[in-house]
This record gives C-alpha cells, sequence and structure tokens, in this order.
C-alpha cells in the first residue's frame, strides 16, 4: 500500500478492524476480538484479508499497522554500523528517549512537540484522513540513537509540504549520522510527491542552524519573539528545502 494512500475495505467489518488498530498503535489479538464483535471465522477471514492485503502485521499475537515505508539500510560510518529504516513500535521507548536526549541538550521546541505528542497517541505510527507522521530511526546494536521525523498534514492546500525533525544522540555526533537521517527523510518525501520541507529551529540554536544550511536549506522566514525560554522572547528561524 502506497504510503499516502487510504486503504479501501470490502466490508464494514473490515474497516473497524482496521481503524481500530490505527488508532491505538499496537493492540493484542484477543483483545481486538473482544472488541470488534464478529462470529469467530468471519473475525479470522477479515483479519488474515487486511494482512494479506499488507493493511496490518501481527507478531507474537501483537497487531500492528504494516505501512512499510522504506528499506532497511546499513551504513558504515566510522566505527559505527549504523542501520537506518522506518521506526517500528518497539522503537517507542528508545525514540522517546532519544529525541528528549537532544532536546536536553539544545533548544529545539519543535522536535520536544513531537516526543510529547508520542507519548499522548502512545504510539509511533500515526496514519490517517488528517495526518500522517513517517519516522525513520537510526540504531547502534539495536538501540536507537538517532531520528528523522517527518509531519505530514493531509489537507488538500498543504498536502505537498511537510515538517521535518532529526537529531542525534550527542555521544553519537560526528560521524554522519544525522546527514544520513537527514537525506532518508528528504528521499522518502521527493518520492512521495512533496515539494518543499521546513523545519523550525529557535534561534539561538546555532548547532542546528549551521547543520541545515550545510545541507543545503535556507531561511525562509523569521517570526520575532515566538518562543518564550528561560523567560526571555526567542526568535523562530524557519528553514526550508526546495525539492
Amino acid at each position: 500500500m502506497d504510503a499516502l494512500e487510504r486503504p479501501t475495505f470490502d466490508s464494514e467489518a473490515s474497516r473497524r478492524l482496521y481503524e481500530y488498530v490505527e488508532r491505538h498503535g499496537t493492540v493484542e489479538r484477543h483483545k481486538l476480538r473482544e472488541i470488534v464483535t464478529l462470529p469467530a471465522e468471519e473475525f479470522q477471514t477479515r483479519l488474515e484479508k487486511l494482512k494479506t492485503d499488507g493493511y496490518l502485521a501481527e507478531d507474537g499475537g501483537t497487531l500492528r499497522l504494516a505501512l512499510e515505508f522504506g528499506a532497511v539500510e546499513k551504513h558504515a560510518l566510522d566505527e559505527f554500523t549504523v542501520t537506518v529504516r522506518p521506526a517500528r513500535q518497539d522503537d517507542f521507548d528508545g525514540l522517546v528517549e532519544t529525541i528528549r536526549d537532544v532536546t536536553a541538550e539544545e533548544t529545539y521546541v519543535v522536535a520536544e512537540t513531537v516526543a510529547e505528542q508520542l507519548l499522548y497517541d502512545d504510539t509511533v505510527t500515526r496514519h490517517n484522513a488528517v495526518e500522517t507522521r513517517q519516522f525513520f530511526v537510526a540504531t547502534v546494536d539495536g538501540d536507537v540513537v538517532g531520528w528523522t521525523h517527518l509531519d505530514l498534514r493531509r489537507v488538500e492546500p498543504v498536502r505537498e509540504v511537510a515538517q521535518q525533525t532529526v537529531g542525534v544522540r550527542e555521544a553519537y555526533r560526528g560521524h554522519g549520522i544525522g546527514s544520513t537521517l537527514l537525506q532518508r527523510g528528504i528521499e522518502w518525501a521527493e518520492a512521495n510527491g512533496y515539494r518543499k520541507l521546513y523545519n523550525s529551529v529557535p534561534v539561538v540554536n546555532d548547532t542546528a542552524l549551521e547543520f541545515l544550511t550545510v545541507h543545503g536549506w535556507d531561511t525562509e522566514a523569521i517570526r520575532k519573539d515566538h518562543y518564550t525560554i528561560d523567560g526571555e522572547y526567542v526568535d523562530e528561524v524557519m528553514m526550508a528545502y526546495e525539492l
């Protein structure tokens, strides 16, 4: 199924099964069976078709959305072998911890908001008629050390632009992981028909502004006194990347 395509269903029962999993991120098979009351045989048939059609996946009795937004890539970066891949639900804790690790060291308000939204939703995946969010993670020895996030609005006037965030744990910086993640997000957006990415950064975050500028991002606008940080008004720099 295309990353931006809403699934179509051959029955109301199939739609209800899919949408329950979509709302909750993951759900145990037996719990879904209790919530969506169907005869046992129909439940099995509908669920297996959703899996066959590539809408749902199951691992050890746990169901999740099966949206795969790209292949797994391995990169030899200095002394690390870094795996970059779409985030999964079992990355949830490591993803939140990594975002918080980055925002503890740098003022990156949008990324802080992303972490809070993850905690509020309690799921990595979000794909519905209004919005989609896509995460790629970088892992070293199975541990999440970096991320890039695309916030994708599906309302027609803004469906060709997306907000991107990116960050790497301090201990793993300087090895090209951030550049690899940034490029992965850009490539995904371009392949899926987006024409512009943007990234909003407080003017005090010199590291992020320099990083984006080096990678071809331009300052598109400045919102004066947009943030209040440590009791001070701080401008927001809106960076943009044309695809």
